[in-house]
């Protein structure tokens, strides 16, 4: 018996280490299921992703970050690349990625045996230091048997922890390229209400000094002068907007410090000649949408878990415990002592709990889990046709606003420029035509900018990371509520 006890403890620490020994390399690594991720994101969004782990991985960053932005105009993909590299809060879901890999590992690993030592009938009048000691060594049975099916269930959180990532890539990268064009469509509308109080200024100059001469009444000067004063709060509101949206942006970017010192073009890029229609765009958002693919793995993983649930349904705890008992007497004034071994199982008698509650919760789970996915299913096939038929629409709209609104405001521009200098027309027709021309080009660069929202909004409706929505800078900017009209 003591050679078998010898060897036990002499081959325990070798058959840890052989345990230690099967766990793959993948759930070890510092970067461990990153490479996925990173080659995911940058297959759908072109740009480049790193898990910072180290004060030089930061350092070099921050000076490539450096280099992107300062003072530089940044296009949308040099926002959304600076976002993927310098966001605080996607390194944190990075981080997820090596916790659910811990879990695998952990998961991995055989549970630590339990040793414990008894001395009884300490200082014995006449037995002197004790009476008897005993030594136990107790090993979880259930773990082992269980250990391939928690290793699964924790590999399949560990999958999705790695889509989890790609999403929130993509959302990062979807609300950059939204926060982009809300910032540059907010200063194109800047510019167009600048160059309309340049034309409410000449009008309200000109009210006044005909006020003066008696040409005109004090209604048609208040009108003039009500318009101005309105124009002037429309663009003072609209340059909060723009700083405020550029503030979205930088916040994005994860910019502080020196950093902030960057700039955006000032106006929006122009409509493309064409844009192409896909005919199956609901399978093309099925095959492709990351959280999709969640919500499948989140029903595997719910599988998983019931079938370990139905593996220890009726027993939840089963220990086996070996060791020795090593007992002392008098025998004939000389003391014995006598060794015997001992082996033990201990669990639970399912008496009251014969596991029908955990059964019921778990077959409940699933099927949770299966409506939800079918559910999922169904809203991404509608997002799909929603986002391609607002990508198409607001293509349609933007064109008809560049192509035929703009162009006959300018020729109703141009023709009251003429008739104004025959003497055919007033100023204030004159000027009010100009406004008009004005108001015309804003409803334009609203359009434009709604579309280049749809267009981004659905590559996040075939791809995953909902991101921002059409119209989200505030709202639609026009010229203020025509104070000359009548004139």
């Amino acid at each position: 018996m003591k050679h078998h006890r010898k060897l036990l403890i002499l081959t325990l620490p070798i058959f840890l280490a052989a345990c230690e020994a099967s766990v793959s390399e993948k759930y070890k690594s510092r970067t461990a299921g990153f490479a996925a991720v990173a080659q995911n994101s940058k297959s759908i969004t072109g740009k480049k992703t790193v898990w910072v782990q180290s004060q030089e991985q930061a350092h070099m960053l921050n000076k490539q970050v450096h280099k992107m932005v300062h003072r530089k105009t940044i296009s949308a993909d040099t926002a959304v690349q600076v976002a993927l590299l310098n966001n605080k809060g996607l390194q944190a879901a990075y981080a997820d990625i090596g916790i659910s890999a811990s879990d695998v590992w952990q998961e991995s690993l055989l549970e630590n045996p339990v040793v414990s030592i008894g001395v009884l009938g300490i200082n014995a009048p006449e037995l002197g230091a004790y009476r008897a000691i005993e030594g136990m060594i107790a090993g979880n049975l259930l773990d082992a048997h269980t250990r391939k099916q928690r290793i699964a269930l924790a590999d399949t959180n560990f999958q999705a922890a790695q889509m989890n990532a790609v999403n929130a890539t993509l959302s990062l990268a979807a609300e950059t390229r939204t926060a982009w064009i809300n910032a540059v469509s907010a200063f194109e509308t800047v510019s167009y209400l600048r160059k309309a109080a340049v034309a409410s200024d000449a009008s309200s100059e000109l009210a006044a000094k005909l006020g003066g001469t008696g040409a005109l009444g004090k209604a048609g000067q208040a009108r003039e002068h009500a318009f101005n004063a309105e124009l002037a709060a429309q663009t003072a509101r609209a340059r909060l907007d723009a700083r405020v949206a550029k503030e979205n942006l930088t916040r994005l970017m994860g910019l502080w410090g020196v950093e902030v010192d960057y700039f955006v073009p000032n106006r929006l890029p122009s409509l493309p000649r064409s844009i192409p229609r896909s005919r199956s765009i609901e399978k093309v958002a099925l095959q492709n949408r990351v959280d999709l693919k969640i919500a499948k793995l989140g029903l595997e993983a719910t599988a998983k878990a019931y079938g370990l649930t139905e593996t220890t349904r009726l027993v939840t705890d089963l220990e086996l415990i070996a060791g020795f008992e090593k007992e002392r007497e008098l025998d004939g004034g000389a003391v014995v002592s006598d060794t015997t071994p001992q082996l033990e199982l201990e669990f639970a008698i399912p008496i009251f709990d014969t596991g029908k509650a955990r059964m019921r919760k778990a077959e409940l789970s699933y099927m949770r889990s299966a409506n939800m996915l079918a559910e999922k299913a169904v809203n991404v096939r509608s997002e799909a046709r929603v986002a391609e038929t607002t990508y198409h629409s607001q293509y349609e709209l933007a064109r008809h606003y560049r192509d035929t609104v703009v162009p006959l405001r300018t020729v109703v521009e141009q023709e009251a420029l003429l008739s104004y200098n025959g003497m055919i027309t007033n100023t204030y027709e004159l000027l009010s035509d100009i406004r008009d021309k004005l108001g015309s080009q804003l409803m334009a660069s609203n359009a434009k900018r709604d579309f280049w929202l749809a267009k981004a909004n659905l590559k996040s409706a075939i791809y995953g990371g909902m991101g921002g929505s059409a119209g989200a800078a505030g709202g639609d900017a026009t010229i203020a509520a025509a104070g000359g009209a009548g004139h």
